[in-house]
């Protein structure tokens, strides 16, 4: 039997008009729809794509929110192996992610995982977080001769990153946030900051001042730092 093929689908950021033409035709084409399941009480991959899948079969693949690299590496594997089930099937299996699937998503791990043990596999873009976002602020991310450097705000100290030449997103920065506001400040660059919460959806908040952002934020809050 022919095996399956996997396909890691970007859905885009959160606003359902934002999914490629490219992304809904190969979910609709799809024998199987994989979503990441964090456990919280509403998918939002799943609000996306709902649509599309009526009558499909869904599988589920656990995605923890935690930083424990067993834990992290255990549900990987396990994902991958119910995605690999439906492959030995003949079927074929798209995984819906948000956002884009090569910047920072948990979807490149079953990925690698399941290209590992010899499946075919296909990475379909999505529109990232941070366009989607400067869009909304009506700004440039980068111009001319630019330097555009993303940060993974919630792992490390970033003053050092802030400091360098160009324009910077902060990403998965929700969780620390009065950590980052502080670098930030400490920086000089508060005034040259904006931030975007839950962009794209029903609760969507835009900061032009950046000094009005709350210390406590949504998971999926970017922030730009322009200069």
């Amino acid at each position: 039997m022919k095996k399956g093929k996997l396909f890691g689908v970007g859905i885009g950021p959160g606003d359902k008009e934002l999914i490629t033409i490219k992304a809904v035709n190969i979910i609709k084409n799809a024998d199987v729809i994989a979503l990441p399941d964090s456990f919280s009480s509403k998918n939002r991959a799943y609000e996306i794509v709902k649509e599309y899948i009526t009558g499909k079969e869904i599988i589920y693949l656990p995605m923890p929110m935690t930083k424990d690299k067993e834990h992290l590496r255990q549900s990987h594997e396990n994902g991958a192996e119910l995605i690999i089930n439906c492959l030995d099937k003949g079927k074929n299996v798209a995984f819906a992610t948000l956002g884009d699937p090569s910047v920072y998503s948990t979807y490149m791990y079953v990925h690698r995982i399941v290209e590992s043990k010899g499946y075919s596999v296909e990475i379909v873009p999505g529109v990232t977080s941070f366009c989607a976002s400067a869009a909304r602020l009506n700004i440039s991310l980068c111009d001319g001769a630019d330097p555009l450097i993303i940060i993974p705000a919630n792992y490390k100290d970033n003053k050092e990153l802030l400091q360098l030449s160009g324009n910077k997103v902060l990403m998965k920065s929700g969780r620390k946030m009065a950590k980052v506001k502080q670098e930030i400040a400490e920086c000089g660059l508060t005034d040259k900051t904006y931030m975007v919460e839950n962009c794209g959806m029903k609760e969507e908040k835009i900061y032009k001042d950046f000094s009005m952002a709350a210390d406590e934020s949504s998971y999926f809050s970017l922030i730009i730092v322009k200069g």
